[in-house]
């Protein structure tokens, strides 16, 4: 490894960690108040910290099993101190993380095929679907992998104008059809485009409506449809993007989107903005799916691959 792969992984690591700070402010403040006094970890402690998961976004199924497995070891050791406990949960945490990670990647790479690599990008409006697009395509285009947008979100003419000015600023191909053509038919054309081009990587947006589970799984097993008729074993990847900020709100979408259709990878946005980071603990614990790239930032360069060592070393540092 180079000096440059050193200074980026440091360079990671920082944004990490102040993409965190808001997160880690509100756990640990509150972890801190609510010890205050307290010598041991007994159950008014346990309680307090079960509440202050809970309402830290971690959700309700994930921090009872936190809780249960601080329970556990007390229990074992008979007796463990309150100034023992950040640790404690610091282990927990990534015991519970480490058991969901298995396969976790280290960098921006794909598997090789030799045909185009195909990523469907599925989301709500507004939850950072475009730009994660644009800035996957970037992270892509800099480990030396040829990209190709397809815009198929063509519900609003404003997801194909920002879709396209995110091509021309990363510097990729873009196959568009405009507001109201047929998604499939987006779809269909630039998996053709791509094949004839030996593109790399292709990556599709496609519409964020959740009103309709129905119509949403119709649009999409369209669009996988068409696309077998050019390349059969495709999509490789289906990749929820969801919204860190919103909490619960981001699992309930994960939990509709999940029961839509066959998502195999999630993205989680808007980290550096929030105190709801937690949420990160939560789907990676309730969803049989991988959480795998992270935004802690508004740079280009600011969306990382989630590993779950890293995230938990930061959100405890």
């Amino acid at each position: 490894m180079g000096f440059f792969s050193f200074f980026s992984k440091d360079n990671n690591k920082e944004k990490l960690n102040k993409g965190l700070e808001k997160t880690k402010e509100s756990v640990f403040s509150r972890i801190s108040r609510s010890i205050v006094g307290k010598s041991k970890v007994d159950d008014e402690v346990l309680d307090n910290l079960e509440e202050i998961l809970i309402t830290s976004d971690v959700g309700v199924e994930t921090s009872l099993r936190i809780i249960q497995r601080i329970e556990d070891r007390v229990s074992k050791d008979k007796y463990l101190g309150t100034a023992e406990l950040n640790s404690i949960l610091r282990e927990e945490i990534s015991a519970l993380l480490l058991e969901k990670s298995s396969g976790e990647m280290e960098d921006f790479d794909v598997e090789s095929k030799g045909r185009p690599y195909v990523i469907i990008v599925v989301g709500v409006n507004g939850v950072g679907k475009t730009t994660t697009i644009g800035k996957l395509a970037h992270q892509f285009k800099k480990k030396g992998y040829s990209v190709m947008l397809g815009a198929a979100d063509t519900f609003r003419a404003a997801a194909v104008d920002q879709l396209t000015i995110w091509a021309e600023r990363v510097g990729v191909p873009i196959v568009s059809h405009g507001m109201n053509a047929d998604p499939a038919a987006v779809a269909f054309d630039t998996l053709k485009s791509a094949v004839s081009k030996e593109i790399d990587v292709v990556i599709i947006d496609t519409a964020g409506r959740l009103h309709n589970k129905v119509n949403l799984m119709n649009e999409l097993s369209k669009i996988r449809n068409v696309m077998k008729k050019v390349i059969p074993d495709a999509p490789d990847e289906i990749l929820l993007v969801l919204d860190a900020s919103t909490g619960q709100n981001a699992i309930e979408q994960a939990k509709q989107f999940t029961a839509a259709t066959d998502v195999n990878a999630l993205a989680l946005t808007k980290l550096d903005g929030t105190a709801k980071g937690g949420v990160v603990i939560g789907i990676s614990d309730m969803f049989k799916i991988p959480v795998k790239y992270i935004g802690v930032g508004e740079q280009i360069d600011d969306l990382q691959v989630f590993n779950s060592k890293e995230f938990v070393d930061s959100l405890f540092s």
